[in-house]
């Protein structure tokens, strides 16, 4: 356990607290950025919209929202371009969006996992995988 907090940068008490504060707040956006995007989500299956369509708008928004908070909240830096960053958030929420339609398309297809129950399943892969993509290589 050790050699891996040192891998990610954590080699002290002050280090530790930093990460752990940073996936409090992560978690706290997430959650936040979780309802919008489910909010949306529904809403379109309920409008009748196809769910992979739903799927796809809910994270566009999300992403947006994502970006907005984590880059002032969570990972803030002072001066800077913010392209990097930005092109990098939506890499990483474009690769677990990937992962994330996959698992919901396997889920409800072969899997008989309700549309509605699908999404949040999915949470519990995405959600860790964002916030170290986002901490060690988006916001670095």
């Amino acid at each position: 356990m050790r050699r891996l907090l040192t891998r990610a940068g954590i080699t002290d008490r002050a280090s530790l607290v930093l990460f752990v504060k940073q996936f409090v707040k992560f978690g706290i956006v997430g959650v936040s950025n979780t309802l919008i995007s489910l909010g949306v989500y529904y809403v379109l299956v309920y409008l009748s919209v196809y769910y992979i369509l739903a799927h796809v708008a809910s994270f566009v928004v999300s992403v947006c929202n994502a970006y907005f908070w984590n880059s002032r909240y969570v990972f803030s830096k002072k001066g800077g371009s913010e392209v990097k960053p930005f092109i990098r958030t939506v890499v990483v929420y474009g690769g677990t969006f990937l992962l994330s339609t996959g698992l919901l398309y396997v889920m409800v297809e072969m899997l008989f996992v309700s549309e509605w129950l699908a999404p949040l399943l999915n949470l519990c892969v995405t959600v860790p995988l964002n916030f170290l993509l986002n901490k060690y290589w988006a916001f670095r």
